[in-house]
């Protein structure tokens, strides 16, 4: 969507397919982070999109055992917004879109699930989508797959998948909020338990991470036990996890970890997860779709307004993005194995580790994981002219 808003607002044509009635998917990423921000500002609609409800989240912290540790703090980066903003995707996508259909070249189609490429000579041309009224072709001098991790056209097109791999799977819910709960985002850690919690003013969205596949094993125990660990995580949720009443209101996320090794063919190019899945660990997977966004539109749109980009454009566009990806998932890769997996396979007591009894000690340090977390290894910028 944020491809399709910088190619139109450059005067090029563009369609949007999207499989689903409406945007409405609740626990998608929800983190609009500082980078975002940005581009947001570059754009001119920064001022318009914050008038959307939204929650700023200034600082984190974390609960380590019976520790209470200050972790990042955003008041110190170079950007115009200081924070991450909590705003459901929905609601992020729906503005996009609006700000996208003031250019005559922008179209969404709804309910129009992409389901095979078309192709000639080698080249991908289009795409054949289905749609409530019949099968529909489109042919396009780019086709862009930016659906997700388990694309159906990076599967296609027979694109090499990198397997990174995971040890955990996450839980996400919903539980009401008290004007008398800590109103700060955070995590809860102990032995063998990990809780994030991200305040919505009026509920919590929550976020228990469990080893990989083991749901079913949670499922075996029961709801109440389920339960039961949630209160012991966070106390003062114990009279309202009730509010938890079938299997139906908790949803799995299985994490995945994963890059393509070529991200294009002739004629087509993955964006966003389709091109690299990313772990939950920092909410960065959203951010970093967007800058490949910003990226290609960047290196694309010039070629697009002259005709069809060629391979060395769209590897252009991977050379671009390929270390951010990799440093970003070099360094979720390790949390998860050296921090997240040693919490999983814990039983005793549990205390933090020296970095982050560091980090807890000296507010300076904490300048470090908040730019890794709100800008990224190499942010992009809209270089690219809205047409006259």
């Amino acid at each position: 969507m944020m491809l399709a808003f910088l190619l139109a607002r450059a005067g090029i044509a563009v369609l949007v397919l999207e499989k689903h009635v409406d945007f409405l998917r609740d626990f998608r990423g929800d983190t609009i982070h500082p980078s975002t921000l940005e581009v947001m500002h570059e754009l001119g609609v920064l001022e318009e999109f914050l008038q959307r409800p939204h929650q700023e989240v200034r600082t984190l912290g974390a609960q380590i055992g019976d520790v209470f540790l200050q972790l990042a703090d955003f008041a110190h980066l170079p950007t115009h917004c200081q924070f991450i903003a909590l705003m459901p995707q929905w609601d992020f996508l729906s503005f996009v879109a609006e700000q996208a259909k003031r250019y005559p070249s922008f179209r969404l189609e709804m309910e129009a699930e992409a389901t095979a490429l078309i192709e000639e000579g080698g080249r991908v041309i289009g795409v054949r989508a289905e749609t409530p009224q019949g099968s529909l072709a489109v042919r396009a001098d780019l086709v862009v797959g930016a659906d997700g991790r388990h694309s159906i056209l990076r599967q296609k097109a027979g694109l090499k998948i990198v397997d990174l791999g995971a040890p955990m799977d996450v839980l996400w819910m919903r539980l009401s909020r008290h004007s008398t709960d800590p109103g700060q985002t955070l995590g809860r850690i102990d032995a063998g338990r990990i809780l994030v919690m991200l305040n919505r003013e009026d509920y919590w969205q929550c976020a228990f991470v469990i080893p990989k596949g083991g749901f079913d094993q949670i499922r075996q125990s029961g709801l109440a036990a389920f339960r039961g660990e949630i209160a012991r995580l966070a106390p003062h949720l114990g009279d309202r996890v009730g509010e938890l009443r079938d299997w139906s209101d908790i949803k799995l996320l299985t994490v995945a970890v994963d890059r393509l090794r070529v991200w294009h063919r002739p004629g087509l190019l993955c964006i966003g997860d389709a091109a690299h899945a990313m772990s939950p660990i920092g909410g960065v997977g959203i951010n970093l779709a967007i800058q490949d966004a910003v990226a290609a539109a960047n290196i694309l749109a010039p070629r697009l307004l002259q005709g069809t980009p060629n391979e060395d454009d769209l590897q252009a566009v991977q050379r671009r993005r390929e270390f951010p990806t990799r440093a970003t998932q070099r360094l979720q890769l390790f949390v998860q194995n050296r921090v997240i997996g040693h919490v999983l396979r814990s039983s005793g007591k549990l205390s933090p580790p020296l970095p982050l009894r560091l980090l807890g000690q000296w507010p300076l340090l904490r300048r470090i994981p908040a730019r890794l977390i709100g800008i990224g290894f190499r942010p992009e910028h809209v270089k690219l002219p809205a047409a006259a």
